[in-house]
């Protein structure tokens, strides 16, 4: 009997020595502070209180103090939260930077009431002191005006801060060079998202190789508000697919997030854990919007310079085409009608079987030179407009149901596989347009879907007047 009481003691015991020893990992200095600090029995004592209380620590807000200590490289944080704050993590490359033109990009494709609602954050994460003396330099001297205005700031985690990166569990047979890379990764994101959680009301985690499409800002905003009149509960949505590119959380969940990449970090990459990570948070399916707003840009990936040309299939600049009218004489599916091909986003044109002979023909508000233009059918292979040809038209004119066209087309080229595309339009047409039409060449059975139309197009030249 003793024998078997004194193991039923030993077990509890154990258990208790490894919720302190766990504990005291997280009992660290609260952010902005340097210097070590070890906890004591009492402070302990009152951690192991905290979590057994009835009502939940996420409840109150009062998070577990996290292991880090940050160092403000550059800029200040504001001290008014910001509708949206943006995040990235960057290291040394072997080969090409892309950080600058990143936040290029960032800051060019907002307005400036866009930017005076952001604010964008940087981690420097690499432990080479001079790259980020060098990097900090460049962007004193490229973005002051941002760092001034509390748009941009920047901060490093010093390696002391970091656990173990090597010796790591070899999940999935990967190297223990890959393990390290984005084992280290999974932290960089953790420190960031932590850091970042107190400055806005939301939170986009981007890569420091990517481009912007313009006014993602306005995009997000419009998105968020539609999503919430859902009424249905979402922890992330998703503006493009690719890696961790794009991810939007509202900042009431980045203590959970900052830890659970935390607790994970050896566990698997990042864009893996972002997805356990929704589920646990009870969104079961992924949100993605379309057309992405981000594009990854980075030819060399950050781990060993290695050759990385991915491409998000759903990005799209935004575009604005010039102001016209849109007519078409195939039989429109409920409210698909043809003007939605011409409109940014996600919109279309769905039309019944179209017959030889029929047309969708755009009517601008004024004569323009057309540079470009690139015609887009049909879905996931499905609805292609399989004979048609594009044209462009000069002299308007209205028939009798008061709809307008051209009196004059000439062709441009064949659709080919459901899609036209073609650049420098003007170097061998070069007097200004009026229409743009596409006109069915042969009948089909399958319904048709008009997925965009795009043109970009320059100013025409005045005539000169005497």
């Amino acid at each position: 009997m003793r024998r078997y009481s004194k193991k039923n003691l030993v077990l509890p015991a154990l258990l208790f020595i490894v919720g302190l020893y766990l504990i005291n990992r997280l009992d660290f200095p609260v952010s902005g502070r340097t210097g070590s600090h070890e906890p004591t029995v009492k402070e302990l004592t009152w951690q192991a209180d905290r979590l057994v209380n009835k009502e939940s620590w996420i409840e109150r807000g009062d998070y577990l103090p996290f292991n880090v200590s940050y160092q403000l490289l550059a800029g200040a944080p504001s001290t008014q939260q910001r509708y949206l704050s943006i995040g990235l993590s960057s290291v040394k490359r072997k080969k090409g930077s892309y950080l600058i033109p990143t936040l290029q990009s960032i800051f060019t494709q907002s307005s400036p009431e866009e930017r005076s609602s952001m604010v964008v954050v940087v981690l420097l994460a690499d432990f080479d002191v001079s790259w980020r003396v060098a990097t900090v330099s460049e962007i004193n001297s490229a973005f002051a005006s941002e760092l001034e205005q509390g748009q941009l700031v920047v901060f490093h985690v010093p390696q002391d801060w970091y656990p173990p990166l090597t010796d790591l569990k070899r999940n999935y047979n990967d190297a223990p060079e890959r393990v390290s890379f984005r084992s280290k990764q999974n932290l960089d994101y953790s420190f960031l998202i932590n850091y970042s959680a107190g400055f806005s009301q939301y939170y986009l985690q981007l890569e420091d190789d990517v481009s912007s499409a313009r006014n993602f800002f306005t995009t997000i905003k419009r998105r968020i508000e539609e999503q919430d009149a859902k009424k249905n509960t979402w922890t992330m949505l998703e503006f493009s697919s690719l890696g961790y590119i794009g991810k939007l959380y509202k900042t009431a969940d980045l203590p959970q997030l900052s830890r659970f990449l935390y607790i994970f970090y050896q566990e698997m990459p990042c864009d893996w854990l972002m997805t356990h990570f929704r589920v646990v948070m009870t969104q079961k399916l992924p949100i993605i919007f379309k057309p992405s707003l981000f594009q990854h840009e980075g030819s060399f990936s950050s781990f060993e310079g290695t050759y990385n040309k991915l491409k998000d299939k759903d990005f799209e600049e935004l575009y604005t085409n010039p102001s016209s009218k849109v007519y078409s004489d195939m039989s429109t599916y409920k409210n698909h009608f043809p003007k939605l091909a011409w409109d940014a986003g996600e919109t279309f044109f769905w039309g019944r079987s179209p017959e030889k002979g029929n047309y969708l023909t755009v009517v601008f508000t004024g004569p323009a030179v057309v540079t470009g233009i690139s015609v887009e059918t049909g879905s996931a292979g499905k609805d292609l407009l399989e004979s048609a040809q594009v044209e462009i038209g000069h002299d308007v004119f209205s028939n009798k149901e008061q709809e307008k066209s051209c009196k004059e087309f000439q062709s441009v080229g064949m659709l080919k596989n459901g899609r036209f595309e073609m650049q420098q339009i003007d170097q061998k047409y070069s007097s200004a347009s009026s229409c743009l039409r596409i006109l069915v060449t042969a009948g089909q059975s399958d319904w048709v879907i008009i997925k965009k139309i795009r043109i970009s197009t320059k100013m025409s030249t005045p005539p000169h007047q005497a």
